[in-house]
């Protein structure tokens, strides 16, 4: 438990922590054929690793997420906590009195893991420079982190979005090194629709001036193109719903239609203030390539087919999906647990009614809680961990 300065107790934080950086170099081998002559990656833990290392859980993070996953870096009152303190810590949904909870920054990325804003061996970053990645090239690094940590399987996987992808590629391309993957609101292959807003998205940082095809580092950044990518992204992640209900038709600060180009409803305001909060701690580059990645995803396009792919699996799954996702719609998981019902594999599947969109996994903490965390607690019996 943490006190800040102002005597405001944060009850059941995991306190502050203190990012961490592993440094390997050994090159990655990369899926386009290229690699990275040696890289890092930024991570945090949270808990204990117990005796026989058998409590050890990875969080994969979603494209806009890093390795600060709970916690806070300072006493500042004023600082926001890690993207999902929410369900990481005492009593929470990973549980850090049982649990040692490791969390890394993606390949690619732009908190402390190598990336396009990286310095390249000639001494300049890379700029598009910067190999292609996939989610593949993701979890190759994290398997590095891996064994860097000594850890030798985890007790889970576990990941929203994309990093619910990244969970299922750990259960197919290594499956002697996990027990449970926790597939959370994600998809075994990105839709034509996804591929869709993300080109948007990328098309709005191209568009920019400032973007100088990705040389702009040490000048004025691509902020208006990010800053739109950001707002045609959130939109993805709400739902009808839950915009009618923040928002409705509301005014901004005005007392009637203003009849010209300035802000007059509320939710411009609100994805003007997410597009202007992104650029100040995400790169424009990494969005690139972090969409593309999530554009390239299909767990079966190198087996032939789900079947295929599912047969190297051998651990057990969760997978949850939310009613109004309607950026990864539970049809597309469904396919995933009939295959691997199929498959006779042990498969959870729970649907969870709930109004906000695909970022419901973010926000139905109690219910989640109550879902993973007890998931975790029946898995953590059943395989005899000591915690």
């Amino acid at each position: 438990m943490v006190t800040h300065s102002n005597g405001t107790r944060l009850a059941n934080s995991v306190g502050i922590v203190k990012r961490q950086y592993a440094h390997f170099d050994t090159p990655l081998a990369l899926r386009s054929g290229q690699s990275l002559p040696a890289f890092t990656l930024a991570y945090e833990t949270y808990g204990t690793l117990n005796a026989d290392h058998s409590n050890a859980i990875l969080i994969c993070h979603a494209l806009s997420g890093d390795s600060h996953v709970a916690g806070y870096y300072s006493d500042n009152p004023e600082e926001a906590p890690g993207w999902w303190d929410d369900a990481v810590g005492p009593g929470k949904m990973f549980d850090t009195r049982k649990y040692f909870v490791v969390c890394s920054n993606v390949i690619g990325g732009c908190q402390g893991s190598t990336g396009p804003s990286s310095l390249a061996p000639d001494g300049k970053p890379y700029g598009l420079r910067f190999p292609v990645v996939t989610v593949h090239d993701m979890v190759q690094a994290q398997r590095h982190l891996m064994r860097y940590l000594g850890i030798a399987q985890w007790l889970a996987v576990a990941g929203g979005s994309m990093g619910g992808m990244q969970a299922l590629e750990w259960a197919v391309v290594f499956p002697e090194c996990l027990k449970t993957a926790l597939f959370i609101a994600s998809t075994p292959r990105s839709s034509p629709q996804n591929i869709a807003f993300n080109e948007i998205g990328r098309q709005a940082i191209y568009a920019d001036p400032n973007w100088s095809n990705g040389d702009y580092y040490g000048k004025s950044i691509p902020a208006a193109g990010l800053s739109v990518a950001r707002m045609i992204g959130h939109i993805t992640y709400m739902s009808e719903h839950s915009l009618e209900v923040k928002f409705a038709r509301r005014l901004q600060e005005r007392p009637a239609l203003g009849y010209d180009f300035n802000v007059d409803f509320a939710v411009e305001s609100y994805l003007k203030y997410q597009g202007e909060k992104f650029v100040q701690r995400f790169d424009a580059n990494s969005y690139l390539y972090i969409t593309k990645a999530l554009d390239y995803y299909d767990i079966a396009a190198d087996y032939g087919s789900l079947e295929a792919a599912l047969m190297k699996s051998q651990c057990a799954f969760l997978v949850v999906t939310f009613s109004s996702d309607w950026l990864y719609p539970s049809e597309q998981s469904l396919e995933l647990v009939q295959t691997l019902e199929h498959l006779a594999r042990d498969v959870e599947y729970q649907h969870v009614p709930a109004f906000f969109g695909h970022d419901s996994f973010l926000v139905e903490v109690e219910r989640m809680t109550r879902l993973v965390g007890g998931y975790l607690e029946r898995k953590s019996h059943e395989y005899g961990v000591l915690v």
